[in-house]
């Protein structure tokens, strides 16, 4: 059934009160004979279950991009951003998605590094409330105080008169804001998003595959996200192939990558030696995480929340030891502090009235949401045990795991991600740790370096950062092409078998590469966290001229 504005609803073949609806949008990705689909998958309250106290609708957003070349015979790939709480959107248009904005905020330019060119790629707003994707309609408030601040969005009843805005004060339509109405771990979305994936997945009627494998791309909390999610979607493989799953219709879901995405000597010898006491004293943010992670085993509420605090609170403080000398950008130890790189133009696009028509979505943009972001710290998510087995749980089951990082990226440093993957519990952990880095051969040339064993690989990027497809774009192409297709990563000339092994050094401290001329701060309204604090207290008081978004330098309004 179309209704008024394009959008077609398809209710579900095997629940009730469960339905998908879409648009083509026509949007982003203008290659000739390639077709998109925006829409959502609607999830009535009491879905979950007993146990999840969902009382509340879910509408997960998703974006499906069918692949430039073969759409029929090519795979599928699920990308999520991290926060948690941020939207896949910042992947999609800002990073590795058919489309780049431009700095203009009302353009797009074709991404030739589009990760669409050979495989199916479906974007996901997720949890509910982030992004395009909702809970209740409900008419908010939305402050800016401070430069800092994402946002404070409030409920608010305008009783049919709609408030005047300004660039700090914005009104609009969003999820309700109740932080009930909405998950609270990773362990909660992995349920909302399988039953996603039940619906879209069979019932959606523009994906009729031939190759029916599906695989995870994620960024940064998703080093969380997509170990739990493929974990959670093997158990209840499991479940379907015993018979012991309590819906009878629920389809095996045929998992095949997980992709896990995340130098420089910055750091005087007194700011490293401070960094490292907070971490490895007595009593110290290390012991601490580890009683915190001991006493969620044990469910003693009562004493989980007097540790765990302690431990978020000197987690908290350690690191950031390091923005409070504003030495460099969270994300990017080679940029300044407020980054304006990777621009937020995407955040301006989505604030179009004809492209929220064009995606026939109901609410306003979301970019990152605190209520999801509040709500997985009070649940101490960060702290909670057990991916690193289940890493090595989706390995030893044939999944394929592939982590790349970038060596600019303070948020998630390449030498913790070395860390973890060859911390990773699993029947060949011995083999990838004995095999050597080979080097990153892409179309850039040398870009990173590699340790591959059989379907595991971890790789470090050269001059990337947080966002590592929009910092080195060929590279994040390369490294997911590859993977995707079962070549090796370093060249993607080799078939991966279960023996295949990289060959050379043992680590890659020995390469150090020149920082890069560091850019200049540039305010993007939409985007606080660019702006120098003088910059920000202009923009607030009114005095600063905007152009696209951005404050013009030097100009009053």
């Amino acid at each position: 059934m179309e209704n008024f504005f394009g959008v077609v609803t398809v209710n579900s073949r095997f629940h009730e009160n469960v339905s998908i609806s879409y648009k083509e949008p026509k949007i982003c990705e203008t290659t000739p004979g390639v077709k998109s689909y925006s829409g959502y998958v609607h999830l009535p309250p009491g879905f979950l279950g007993e146990d999840s106290e969902q009382d509340y609708p879910v509408n997960t957003f998703f974006w499906f991009f069918e692949a430039r070349k073969d759409p029929k015979n090519a795979p599928l790939a699920i990308w999520i951003n991290g926060g948690p709480g941020e939207s896949s959107l910042t992947g999609l248009l800002a990073e590795n998605g058919p489309c780049i904005v431009q700095p203009d905020s009302k353009s797009t330019r074709l991404n030739p590094w589009s990760w669409n060119n050979e495989v199916n790629m479906l974007y996901l707003d997720q949890p509910t409330q982030v992004g395009f994707s909702y809970d209740v309609l409900t008419n908010c408030s939305v402050d800016y105080n401070d430069y800092w601040l994402e946002f404070e969005m409030t409920p608010k009843d305008f009783g049919g008169e709609v408030p005047s805005v300004n660039l700090t004060s914005r009104v609009g339509t969003f999820g309700s804001q109740n932080a009930n109405n909405t998950a609270n771990s990773t362990v909660h979305a992995a349920h909302v998003l399988w039953h996603f994936a039940q619906t879209w997945f069979f019932e959606f009627p523009h994906y009729k595959p031939i190759n029916d494998k599906i695989s995870l791309w994620t960024e940064s909390y998703g080093g969380r996200f997509g170990p739990g999610f493929f974990q959670f979607f093997q158990e209840q493989n499991e479940k379907i192939e015993n018979g012991t799953i309590e819906d009878k219709s629920a389809h095996y879901l045929h998992l095949d990558s997980l992709g896990l995405t995340y130098g420089l000597e910055f750091f005087d010898e007194s700011t490293y030696e401070e960094l490292m006491y907070n971490w490895t004293r007595p009593d110290g943010c290390l012991e601490q995480t580890l009683a915190c992670e001991d006493w969620l085993k044990s469910g003693n509420s009562e004493k989980i929340s007097e540790v765990c605090n302690t431990a978020v609170e000197c987690n908290d403080i350690a690191p950031t030891l390091y923005t409070i000398l504003e030495q460099g950008a969270w994300v990017d130890i080679a940029h300044p502090a407020y980054d304006p790189f990777p621009p937020g133009h995407f955040r301006g696009w989505l604030t179009q009235e004809s492209v929220l028509s064009a995606l026939g979505v109901p609410v306003n943009f979301t970019a990152i949401s605190t209520i999801v972001s509040d709500n997985f710290d009070a649940t101490w998510d960060m702290y909670q045990g057990g991916f690193l087995e289940s890493v090595g749980s989706l390995l030893d089951s044939g999944i394929k795991v592939h982590m790349m990082y970038g060596d600019r990226d303070y948020a998630c440093c390449w030498t913790g991600g070395e860390g973890v993957s060859l911390a990773v519990p699993y029947s060949r952990a011995d083999d990838f740790a004995k095999a050597g880095y080979a080097p990153l051969m892409t179309a850039d040339g040398e870009s990173g370096m590699t340790r591959q064993f059989g379907n595991f690989s971890f790789t470090r990027v050269y001059q990337a950062g947080h966002q590592l497809p929009a910092y080195q774009p060929a590279a994040a192409y390369d490294i997911f092409m590859r993977a995707m297709f079962n070549r090796d990563i370093a060249t993607g000339r080799v078939p991966v078998t279960d023996e295949f092994s990289t060959h050379g050094p043992t680590d890659t401290w020995h390469i150090k590469n020149e920082a890069p001329v560091a850019p200049e701060p540039k305010c993007y309204v939409l985007k606080p966290d660019t702006c120098l604090p003088d910059v920000w207290t202009e923009v607030a008081a009114g005095r600063a001229l905007i152009k696209d978004w951005y404050v013009v330098e030097g100009a009053k309004s």
